[in-house]
């Protein structure tokens, strides 16, 4: 998300780096420059004005002239302005009323919304410990009910079973399932339209008065650019928004919807849905992305998911291998792919590193590390026998073409593995010999002297 806009606003910024003080032109230039990458990015021009206006008269203040690091100040105050831009934190829904709680989802079809709904049960079936009922009242979209059926079923929340085709008919019999079942809150999934349509508005208008929800929300596809700018501000007038769902964030390298969702409309971006997985919906931090779209990187929810998702105990049991002096081997590399895969592969991760450092590591990095060579280099360790996974070197020529077959690939990705294999192994050897101070120094060294965490 916001590769284009990051990029940039880096090359904008870094013109700025090293200049003894800003003047009026120099600032007026890097302001045009910022006003050129928000527009590139999709952000609304009433937008782009707003933040502008805000920006200027404090980067031509006193606060930028008397730094001695004028650049980095201008860096503060475009971050400060793009936080209040984009509004409050937020990581939670209000759910202070009495059970059950409902909430709305609305949105053009293909935003999300289902998905959206089966993250959010989710979330709140973990985070907050709510009994969750799931219903749909989309009778237009083929299987869309059927998909959230299923999607219930894979997080365990509860689902509304219906023979009605009638919208509002749905929407009494989830209340009273809702109720009669003791859950806590109740996720209505609506209709959506490939564009926004009176017949549209009227309907889901219908469904707000008799649902009568306590929070509705906009799901808004982070891809849809001004699209999806138009059909907030048309939802928030037919339906009073009380917040904003930007799903897809991670396929996008614009993200101008981010940025112009809350300011057009007025309410909080409440989530942001990050990937495919059901439990890819994290709470939203202005500041947080902002410095992500300034190129610092998010290192707070990196450190955040990491936590969160790593297996402790898997990771402890790999500590003390190698502590005992015992060999790392291909059982161990795939723990690791899979862990990689269980964070939101490589690209997710790197999305939240510091855009410097990012691209460090993506020049650095093995040829080929995405997230499709990850699950081929997976298939090819479970095409191998026990043995050959526990001692490598005993895979010959004919061994590496089974294995090929097996996997559906060809010899020269088995070597490739290996290779990469092999540079791990050793990296893990100085792990066992001088513990982690080796490893960093032995890294150190490699990025010329620069880095020494243990002085």
């Amino acid at each position: 998300m916001f590769d284009r806009l990051t990029e940039r606003l880096a090359q904008t910024l870094a013109q700025l780096t090293g200049k003894g003080r800003l003047t009026e032109d120099n600032i007026s230039d890097a302001l045009r420059q910022v006003r050129m990458a928000l527009i590139e990015a999709d952000v609304a021009l009433p937008v782009i004005k707003s933040l502008i206006e805000a920006v200027k008269p404090r980067a031509l203040g006193v606060e930028v002239q008397k730094s001695l690091t004028p650049a980095q100040v201008f860096i503060k105050i475009l971050h400060d302005e793009l936080v209040t831009l984009m509004g409050p934190a937020s990581d939670r829904l209000d759910l202070r009323h009495e059970p059950p709680v409902t909430v709305l989802l609305a949105g053009l079809q293909g935003a999300g919304k289902t998905t959206t709904a089966a993250k959010l049960a989710k979330r709140l079936q973990e985070t907050e410990k709510k009994r969750v009922l799931l219903a749909s009242v989309d009778v237009y979209r083929p299987a869309a009910i059927l998909q959230l059926e299923r999607l219930a079923a894979q997080i365990g929340a509860g689902f509304l079973h219906t023979d009605s085709r009638e919208p509002l008919t749905i929407c009494a019999e989830a209340k009273r399932a809702a109720k009669n079942g003791n859950y806590d809150v109740l996720l209505l999934d609506t209709a959506g339209r490939l564009h926004v349509d009176a017949e549209m508005m009227s309907e889901i208008q219908r469904v707000d008065a008799a649902v009568q929800p306590h929070q509705r929300l906009f799901v808004v596809d982070a891809m849809a650019g001004q699209d999806a700018l138009n059909s907030a501000k048309a939802f928030h007038a037919a339906l009073d928004l009380t917040g904003i769902v930007l799903s897809k964030a991670d396929g996008d390298a614009r993200g101008g919807a981010a940025l112009s969702v809350r300011y057009l409309t007025g309410r909080p971006i409440v989530f942001v849905g990050t990937g495919e997985k059901l439990d890819a919906l994290e709470a939203f931090y202005p500041e947080r992305l902002a410095s992500r779209i300034l190129g610092m990187g998010d290192v707070v929810s990196l450190v955040e998911q990491v936590h969160k998702d790593i297996d402790h105990e898997k990771a402890a049991q790999l500590a003390a291998k190698l502590n005992q002096g015992k060999g790392f081997d291909l059982n161990d590399l795939k723990q690791q792919m899979l862990q990689i895969q269980n964070m939101g592969g490589l690209t997710g991760l790197l999305d939240k590193m510091p855009a410097a450092l990012a691209k460090a590591a993506n020049q650095a990095g093995p040829a080929g590390m995405d997230e499709r060579s990850i699950t081929r280099q997976i298939a090819i360790i479970d095409s191998m026998t026990k043995k050959e996974r526990r001692r490598p070197d005993i895979l010959d020529g004919s061994r590496k073409r089974r294995v090929a077959n097996g996997a559906g690939v060809q010899v020269q990705d088995v070597n490739k593995l290996l290779k990469q294999f092999m540079q791990m192994q050793s990296m893990m050897k100085q792990f066992s010999k001088g513990g982690l101070k080796n490893m960093m120094r032995m890294m150190g060294s490699k990025m010329g002297g620069g880095f020494r965490p243990f002085g």
